[in-house]
């Protein structure tokens, strides 16, 4: 059983059940705390219509918050969802602006993770 996330027909991530799940569920409530759209919408066939332009704004807000601390803890609450976030907005034809620091690491995250997303 699959969770797929979904733009105007095209399956961009077709995610396992749980791990889709879990995505979603991890996305709604750090968009919860940011105060921001999470750029997903669940749908009747049991997955996600992802939203671009929310799921942009939600990402740099997430990566904002990521970016303007060096707390250790948020960092590790807040990467594997950056990461996972990064590639599909990517996969939505989207993109946000990296620090230097951080854009080797993430470019490196990324496409591993993009891979294992099929």
């Amino acid at each position: 059983m699959s969770y797929p996330f979904e733009l105007g027909g095209e399956t961009l991530w077709d995610a396992g059940y749980h791990s889709g799940q879990l995505y979603a569920s991890l996305a709604r409530g750090a968009a919860e705390f940011l105060e921001l759209p999470p750029g997903l919408t669940p749908n009747r066939q049991g997955g996600c219509d992802v939203e671009p332009v929310a799921l942009q704004s939600f990402v740099e807000g997430l990566y904002g918050l990521y970016s303007s601390t060096r707390n250790e803890l948020l960092h590790g609450l807040a990467h594997g969802l950056l990461v996972t976030s990064l590639v599909l907005l990517e996969r939505a034809g989207g993109a946000i602006t990296l620090k230097t620091e951080h854009e080797e690491v993430f470019r490196e995250e990324k496409a591993a993770l993009a891979r294992s997303m099929g």
